[in-house]
């Protein structure tokens, strides 16, 4: 996998994900949750990093930013997952790795793959059997986005309804989206589509094209690409996924 963060360009949105090592529900108890949580909270702050939507599941997170510069993200993913995976090594009396591989992180287009995007990230939860409805899991998106939680709040929200057209009034979009969640989990098959956290790039064809060329430009100025580089690594997406 190339290097992620070498990739993010201003104003574009990234749906990052990071596992715990050896995919172990290191994260199964609440209190370690809320504690991710509140460093989160944190670290958008301090690098004025807009989030758009998150699930923090027993044994990996979904983060959906965007980029407000091409360092910002993975400076905010170095401190936060090193000082908890510390935090969580001093409360466990344990020493080893907490994570799993580097942070892998997709570009997403915005429209209807952005609001895709955030519906597949708020059903995490409900794909994996443990709850009914995203709202039941508070260490997601969701109940934010709709205005159901109003404190402590992670979210970029008024930067969420204007990306979707909302801007004096975000009332609307809280209602589609409330709508789509419903609308998904009456119609659709909940299994999990790999593309969302697999791919480099989700779009339209000419917004894969830029992204494709972004990366090749660049891996040519570190070293010259292989064709085994190729292969392995422009898993790149164009279609929309069926129910996510």
């Amino acid at each position: 996998m190339p290097k992620a963060e070498r990739y993010f360009v201003r104003g574009r949105h990234y749906h990052l994900t990071h596992r715990c090592h050896n995919r172990s529900f290191l994260f199964r108890f609440a209190k370690d949750r809320d504690v991710y949580r509140e460093m989160l909270r944190q670290r958008l702050v301090k690098y004025q990093t807009p989030l758009l939507g998150y699930c923090i599941t027993s044994n990996h997170v979904h983060l959906l930013v965007t980029a407000m510069s091409d360092t910002r993200i993975s400076s905010l993913m170095e401190s936060l997952e090193g000082d908890f995976a510390q935090y969580y090594n001093q409360r466990k009396n344990r020493s080893g790795a907490f994570w799993g591989t580097r942070f892998h992180a997709v570009a997403v287009e915005g429209g209807e793959y952005l609001w895709s995007c955030l519906n597949y990230i708020d059903l995490n939860m409900v794909r994996a059997g443990v709850v009914k409805h995203p709202s039941e899991w508070r260490w997601c998106s969701y109940n934010e986005i709709v205005g159901d939680r109003q404190r402590y709040r992670l979210i970029d929200t008024e930067r969420i309804a204007n990306l979707f057209g909302q801007i004096r009034d975000a009332t609307p979009f809280r209602e589609n989206y409330r709508h789509s969640i419903s609308e998904k989990l009456q119609k659709c098959d909940l299994s999990r589509v790999s593309m969302w956290s697999e791919s480099l790039a989700i779009g339209s064809a000419g917004y894969v094209q830029d992204i494709e060329e972004r990366i090749y430009n660049r891996r040519k100025m570190d070293r010259a690409p292989t064709d085994s580089d190729a292969a392995a690594t422009w898993v790149l997406k164009e279609e929309l996924p069926g129910c996510a």
